[in-house]
């Protein structure tokens, strides 16, 4: 005789008591990271361009766990129905596969970074070369493995300028999470639920100058401070790897 299928994924409570172990440990003074990196030390980054022949310019990058692509299309012949405009415009998706986290089947556009995206590449990009043109930048989280829009924004500007799309500078993109006292470069997955508040810095560091900046949580002067002095010294040398990224294809 049939029965009904019966559940046996964890409660609700079990994970809430699991979660709040682990906030614990990470409020100890002494713990110790799951990967074995320091409190200030980042994630061994993967870049490379090209992904996408189909693509004006394509970029894939992986950090970690963390495994995006992003796909540049255009500059296109905006839609009739816009505005004249002696300007580019830019848009931007961020969406996930349904395989990119630990729980199957939630893949989606993620409205939310695509704005934050836009934002961070707007004004690195000089609008000015291609009017009445669009520019379209697709981002796609392979795998979700923490820092997520960090990385989407390092890997979508190196799409950029794999495209010959003419920028100010390239954006690179890293965040700090906070966990009592301690903080700690380019978290992962775990480390992000469990933190007390985030501060992300993208940027172009050749011309010292951030193009967005998101705080979370509650910092003191001093913490945000020590934090955006972690964020944008990584910034700078993540950018060399880009640059140098770049530098492969060309020679």
């Amino acid at each position: 005789m049939a029965t009904n299928p019966a559940t046996y994924s964890p409660s609700q409570s079990l994970e809430r008591r699991q979660q709040q172990q682990r906030r614990k440990i990470f409020l100890q003074a002494d713990w110790t990271r799951t990967d074995g990196r320091s409190f200030h030390q980042c994630r061994p980054a993967f870049m490379r361009t090209g992904a996408s022949n189909a693509a004006s310019g394509s970029a894939y990058a992986e950090f970690g766990g963390t495994k995006v692509i992003v796909s540049v299309f255009g500059p296109r012949e905006s839609k009739k129905a816009m505005m004249y405009s002696d300007t580019g415009r830019l848009n931007c998706n961020v969406s996930y596969t349904t395989f990119s986290t630990p729980t199957r089947g939630q893949g989606s556009d993620h409205k939310e970074y695509s704005s934050m995206l836009h934002k961070a590449l707007e004004g690195a990009i000089i609008l000015e070369t291609f009017p009445k043109t669009t520019v379209d930048v697709f981002a796609l989280v392979l795998e979700s493995g923490g820092s997520d829009l960090p990385v989407i924004i390092s890997c979508a500007s190196l799409a950029l300028a794999d495209a010959g799309i003419m920028m100010y500078d390239l954006v690179s993109s890293v965040s700090v999470s906070c966990f009592g006292n301690n903080l700690v470069i380019d978290p992962t997955a775990e480390e992000e639920a469990c933190q007390d508040g985030s501060l992300m810095i993208a940027c172009m560091p050749a011309r010292y100058e951030v193009t967005q900046l998101t705080l979370t949580g509650e910092w003191s002067t001093a913490k945000i401070n020590e934090a955006m002095e972690l964020c944008l010294d990584a910034c700078l040398k993540l950018a060399n790897i880009m640059r140098s990224c770049l530098k492969e294809i060309a020679s």
